[in-house]
């Protein structure tokens, strides 16, 4: 099983620790694709500071941030775990899982990246800012650059598990389910949704969405279940105490929606 995350906008960047080593990230037949976006950021950020800020989105009371993308390959790195912050990472809370919960989280879950394709949560990245939606000065369209280059490491992280997708838009658009032409990837994949039901009507909550992916993949690791199908997923679900409703298998996967009734 493959549990497959969105990272978050805001990151920690550490105070100390070694600097970026590509070979040592997770899928190294990414690395080419990396030092593309790498080197193009940090020449944007070095070079372009001012067009740094409107390209990318950084409000002008941050300009650290620019400063924290020129100095990508010098700056400390730490664990993905300890990058990525916000609302389904506080709720996954990586930190405090089991010892067996914290090995199934390095082998079963990765992190989609604008800047690295894919990093496992083991992985030392440094802290950076650049969106998924950014078209970048020689790279063009974040999304779709990885479009281009991510096929591969996915099929050498998914192997022939279970793809659970938690990916939010804008990152589901790096990489499709059988988007090489190939059935059984969207056969064995599940995309999950949230919706919260308050008198008989159901909607989507943008935080309590992030907070329950969150709590969902936690339950997870903690139990060890290993489902190999989305029918089996939604099983091990319930068996947590899960509402889980299955959707009608598509070319793109099946569609779990979890109901929940309390935010």
């Amino acid at each position: 099983m493959l549990i497959l995350l969105p990272p978050s906008e805001g990151k920690t960047a550490p105070s100390r620790g070694k600097s970026l080593s590509s070979d040592e990230l997770s899928l190294p037949v990414l690395n080419p694709a990396r030092a593309k976006v790498v080197d193009a950021l940090v020449e944007l950020c070095t070079t372009r500071p001012d067009a740094a800020v409107e390209i990318l989105g950084i409000p002008k009371t941050q300009p650290e941030l620019v400063t924290l993308n020129a100095r990508l390959t010098e700056a400390p790195t730490a664990r993905a775990d300890r990058i990525y912050t916000g609302v389904l990472y506080d709720a996954l809370s990586p930190t405090t899982l089991s010892p067996a919960a914290k090995r199934r989280a390095t082998s079963r879950v990765m992190v989609t990246s604008s800047l690295f394709g894919l990093v496992g949560l083991a992985d030392r990245i440094p802290a950076y800012r650049l969106s998924g939606d950014t078209t970048l000065p020689g790279i063009g369209g974040i999304q779709a650059h990885w479009r281009a280059h991510l096929g591969p490491g996915m099929t050498e992280a998914l192997g022939d598990g279970l793809l659970v997708d938690l990916r939010s838009g804008t990152y589901a658009a790096f990489w499709r389910p059988g988007a090489d032409g190939s059935s059984t990837v969207p056969a064995r994949t599940a995309t999950v949704r949230v919706l919260h039901e308050h008198n008989g009507q159901r909607k989507v909550v943008s935080h309590f969405n992030k907070a329950t992916k969150g709590r969902l993949v936690r339950a997870l690791l903690e139990s060890g279940s290993n489902p190999r199908t989305p029918a089996a997923l939604a099983e091990a679900l319930r068996d947590l105490g899960w509402t889980v409703e299955v959707g009608a298998p598509t070319t793109k996967g099946t569609q779990l929606d979890v109901v929940v009734t309390e935010i």
